[in-house]
This record gives structure tokens, C-alpha cells and sequence, in this order.
């Protein structure tokens, strides 16, 4: 294994998350006299902002794994990961890298990648993240890590101050990660959920939401209230080329993951269930109105619900103006 002072890191994916905590390793890396950060993206002008604070673009995957020692990955889904990985065994030995994956997947295929790199010599290190894009952006994440300690020690200076706030360390089985980003990411959406139904019957019953955003943010923290600004200020259904925070798409599938896992271990996740039924009804009006909608749109499933429109009229105002 490498020691810190040889170390090149490398960053594939470059989605709104992937590409922010890029930015900020090489922002670090520039700082601390490192070599630049390479990276690799499906489409590769994706990476321009990087490239502007002294990244190096690799269009092919297996270029940028036998350039680096150490290489991050954040793509969208356990499938693409799994793809990104055939390439990162195919380019060569890697015996003696560190590849750190930061895709939220099910547990059993970070076990499965972990075990197909553990097989060709290479270190595997689970670092899902907590957080939407502005935390990424600000350099605010949570990091869970899970791994060979020697492999986490060697990547430590690049996660928390760098990418995060914090680091919570799992353990040394990569699966346990994703089973606590998966339990979190239950957390999440619940709460979300409730947030949409509090919203809603404020505006119901006469209560104005900035009176309830308030106390939102006084009694149930940071968490709670960016939650509610993202149902009062729009960011639930993005306007025009505009990307959402979290992607409906990720979010479904990051609920379904927790839902698979408790169905195997004999719970029943009712609000979890909840959730999902919500997720996919924002989903349904997404494709009918030809947008990408962000994972708290369930908030416009619940207004429905309710008898209002899916858009509050601060949406429809921003969108008319948008328009004209």
C-alpha cells in the first residue's frame, strides 16, 4: 500500500454530489502540494469546473486507475457501479489501490465489490455520504467509512475538513456502511414526509408557513428546517434546467433499498411504505409535466392529497417569470 506522500487520486463520476466533493479534494490537493486530482466521467465536459482548478481529465476509466493509487467513486446506481468496477479490473493490476466508493448501493453489492477487489489485490473502502448538494458544495458532508483501517488511515486527510464535517467509522465490513447510509437514508425521507404533511395542514388550516418554518428550525433542528425550505422555496419541483438537490430517481431507489432490506429481515417499514408510494406518484407527474423533480416532491403528492396543486403558487409565480 502506498504511503501518503506518494499518493494520486483519482475521481470517477461527476453527477451534482460527485462533482462538488471533487472540486473540494482538489482545491485540498492543490493546498497541500499534491499531484492534481485525475478524473473520469461518462461525459467528460461535465468535469470543465474541475478542470479549471488544475484537475486532469481521463476519458477512459482504465487510464486513470494505472495513473492513480488511490481512486473515488461516486456514480448513480448499484448497476453503473458495478459497470465502473469491470472497467477498474480490467485496465491492469491493482494490486495495492484504494478504491473508495461513496455511491449510497445496497449492502450486498459493496460486499460483492469488495470481495472482487479484495480477490485482485486491491483495498475496498465504503464511504457513503450523508447530505444533499449544498452540503457537498460547502464541504459539510457525513462520511461513513468501512474497510481495511491500514486503507482508511491512508484516505483520512481527504474526508473530514475536506469533503466533510465528520467521519462516522463502521467498521472493517464495507456492507455495514451502506446498512447504516440505508437506515439513515429512512430516516430522512420519514421525516420529509412528515415535514410535507405539517406543511400542508398549515396551509390548510390558516397557519402561515413561515411561522411554522420558524419553529421547525428552533425545535427540530438543521436538518428539519432545510427539509421545509426545500417545500417553501421550491427546490421540491425544480425550475427549468434547473438540477434538484437529490434526484426523485436516487431517492426512489435509496427508500426501495431500505424497504428490500427490512422485508428481508422480517420488518415492516410503514412509513417507509409511505414514502415510496409518495415518491412514485411525484414520479408519475414528473413524466406528465416533462420535468426532474427533486426527492422531497412528495410534498406536491401530499398537497394533492390534500385538494391543493401540486405547485404553490411561489412555484407557479417563479415558473411564469421564467417563462416570460
Amino acid at each position: 500500500m502506498s504511503s501518503i506522500t506518494s499518493l494520486r487520486l483519482g475521481w470517477i463520476g461527476l453527477g451534482s454530489m460527485g462533482l462538488e466533493m471533487a472540486k473540494n479534494i482538489q482545491v485540498y490537493l492543490q493546498k497541500s502540494d499534491f499531484p492534481p486530482l485525475h478524473y473520469s466521467n461518462r461525459t467528460i465536459s461535465r468535469g470543465k469546473p474541475l478542470a479549471e482548478l488544475g484537475g486532469v481529465p481521463c476519458r477512459a476509466v482504465g487510464n486513470l486507475v494505472q495513473i492513480c493509487n488511490v481512486i473515488f467513486v461516486s456514480v448513480s446506481n448499484d448497476e453503473v457501479l458495478r459497470g465502473v468496477m469491470d472497467e477498474v479490473l480490467s485496465s491492469g493490476s491493482v494490486a495495492g489501490k484504494i478504491i473508495v466508493d461513496t455511491t449510497t448501493v445496497h449492502p450486498k453489492t459493496s460486499a460483492s465489490v469488495s470481495e472482487q477487489l479484495r480477490e485482485s489485490g486491491a483495498y475496498f473502502i465504503a464511504a457513503p455520504v450523508f447530505g444533499a448538494t449544498p452540503l457537498a458544495q460547502s464541504g459539510q458532508l457525513i462520511v461513513a467509512t468501512a474497510g481495511p483501517p491500514s486503507a482508511i488511515q491512508i484516505i483520512s486527510p481527504f474526508l473530514k475538513g475536506v469533503i466533510a464535517r465528520n467521519v462516522i467509522e463502521v467498521g472493517i465490513e464495507p456492507e455495514k456502511a451502506l446498512l447504516l447510509k440505508t437506515t439513515s437514508n429512512f430516516i430522512t425521507a420519514g421525516l420529509m414526509y412528515l415535514i410535507s404533511e405539517a406543511h400542508v395542514l398549515a396551509e390548510k388550516s390558516g397557519l402561515p408557513a413561515s411561522v411554522l418554518e420558524n419553529l421547525i428550525g428552533e425545535n427540530f433542528g438543521k436538518m428539519a428546517f432545510s427539509d421545509s425550505e426545500r417545500m417553501t422555496q421550491g427546490v421540491y419541483y425544480p425550475a427549468e434546467g434547473q438540477a434538484p438537490y437529490s434526484d426523485l430517481d436516487l431517492g426512489i431507489k435509496d427508500v426501495s433499498h431500505g424497504l428490500s432490506i427490512a422485508e428481508s429481515v422480517g420488518v415492516n417499514l410503514k412509513v417507509g411504505g409511505l414514502v415510496i408510494e409518495h415518491m412514485k406518484k411525484a414520479k408519475e407527474y414528473a413524466i406528465q409535466m416533462g420535468r426532474h423533480l427533486d426527492s422531497s416532491s412528495m410534498y406536491g403528492v401530499v398537497r394533492k392529497n390534500a385538494g391543493l396543486d401540486f405547485e404553490t403558487d411561489s412555484v407557479k409565480e417563479r415558473d411564469m417569470a421564467g417563462n416570460k
